[in-house]
């Protein structure tokens, strides 16, 4: 299995094979869940003090916080016909 990394914004990046989903923040459940990982503490801030665009939830229970769209970060891990990016191709 190759390791897949995701640049989530100033010049921060995730594996690409642990994340879960790539969401809003803008949700009442959402901000309940950045709220309990914060008290638990496995909150990644990853805004730079920059506002919160996109919450990526990643399989080990940290939720990262982003600076850049949803949308962005999900372009970024697929490639333009639609299938992942491998580091092969890169």
């Amino acid at each position: 299995m190759s390791i897949k990394l995701i640049n989530i914004g100033f010049g921060n990046i995730v594996s690409a094979n642990r994340l879960i989903s790539i969401v809003s923040p803008e949700s009442a459940p959402i901000k309940r869940m950045i709220q309990d990982a914060r008290d638990r503490g496995m909150l990644i801030d990853a805004t730079y003090g920059r506002r919160t665009r996109a919450v990526i939830i990643m399989d080990s229970d940290h939720i990262v916080l982003s600076a850049v769209q949803p949308e962005t970060v999900g372009n970024r891990l697929t490639s333009k016909d639609g299938h992942v990016i491998s580091d092969e191709e890169q």
